[in-house]
């Protein structure tokens, strides 16, 4: 008698975390950071399966983490954020309560900004396409992802426009290319296209491709349109298609290489790559663009997000000047 097939097991809990993930089109960062999350959750609470647990057990585990581990604000909120996840979408569990939850406020801080000549007193200590990357965040007001994740097809050069596509809270929008930079990415484009010639000839040169459309067109991942501006050095495998390609490049580098600019610029500010983005925002308000302006190519969605960097500016958003100046 012939043995009946084996059922298949229903997915693990994770692997439907996953796969509701990738099905919501979330980066593979945020992935692992949810996924890790979770992951803390059900150990905090001896392994119990989320499903048996309700508020009491996720405000016991937000609360350790605030009281206990003394994380910041963001860090608990991005814990909330995954939490909610896993009951929304992965276990379609209503829990109103879970809305209710209260939310971890951040510290409101004015951001770092560097003034032009500490600017082009760091960017002089890159070179290189750090010194690309960096001068792109400052000349474009780009964050350092969206810089990183940029691709050929991304780039007027003519125009002098920059597509940033899906940034945050997956908006797109248009910004400027610097002119003084124009020359330099052409340069940058010219070496991306022999390296990626070099990766077809060896039966490589796939990129990952957004939104599932490498189901859709199949051959586009190895289009050299579809290429990443700032590639990795080195070919990896994506753990999501298994495919072997070229990624864009780590921010870690960026982050490096920044500390050791700012140290050797003898800046004492806590500047990171991020600070660039600032630095444009608060510059191009005290050349006198209107904030609307700023706002659209910092792809704010309200203004007054945008209104912070006001506060940083030489005179104050008011333009007041002090009693012992006059």
């Amino acid at each position: 008698m012939t043995a009946p097939p084996d059922t298949p097991h229903p997915p693990k809990l994770i692997e439907q975390v996953v796969a509701r993930l990738r099905v919501k089109h979330y980066s593979l960062r945020t992935e692992k950071v949810y996924v890790d999350w979770i992951k803390r959750y059900i150990w905090f609470h001896g392994k119990r399966h989320p499903q048996e647990m309700g508020a009491v057990e996720v405000e016991a585990f937000l609360s350790h983490l605030a009281v206990e581990r003394s994380v910041a604000a963001s860090t608990q909120n991005q814990a909330k954020s995954a939490l909610l996840f896993l009951y929304k979408e992965v276990l379609q569990i209503e829990l109103p309560w879970l809305d209710n939850i209260t939310q971890a406020k951040a510290p409101k801080r004015l951001p770092v900004v560097m003034t032009e000549k500490e600017v082009q007193s760091v960017l002089a200590r890159m070179d290189g396409s750090v010194w690309l990357i960096c001068s792109l965040l400052y000349g474009s007001g780009l964050r350092i992802m969206e810089c990183l994740r940029l691709r050929v097809k991304d780039v007027d050069l003519e125009r002098c426009e920059i597509l940033v596509r899906e940034g945050k809270g997956f908006k797109d929008r248009i910004t400027m290319l610097p002119t003084s930079l124009v020359q330099s990415l052409k340069q940058q484009l010219e070496r991306v296209k022999t390296l990626h010639d070099e990766d077809l000839l060896k039966g490589y040169g796939d990129v990952f491709m957004p939104m599932a459309l490498d189901k859709k067109y199949p051959k586009a991942g190895k289009a050299w349109g579809w290429q990443y501006i700032f590639p990795s050095r080195n070919m990896s495998v994506d753990p999501r298609s298994g495919v072997v390609g070229r990624h864009h490049a780590d921010d870690k580098t960026i982050q490096r290489a920044m500390k050791k600019a700012v140290t050797a610029a003898e800046i004492t500010k806590f500047a990171t790559p991020h600070t660039f983005r600032h630095s444009f925002a608060t510059h191009l308000l005290q050349s006198g663009y209107d904030i609307r302006t700023v706002q659209e190519l910092l792809g704010h969605s309200d203004v007054s997000t945008t209104m912070i960097y006001t506060h940083v500016l030489n005179k104050g958003g008011k333009g007041v000047i002090s009693p012992l100046d006059r």
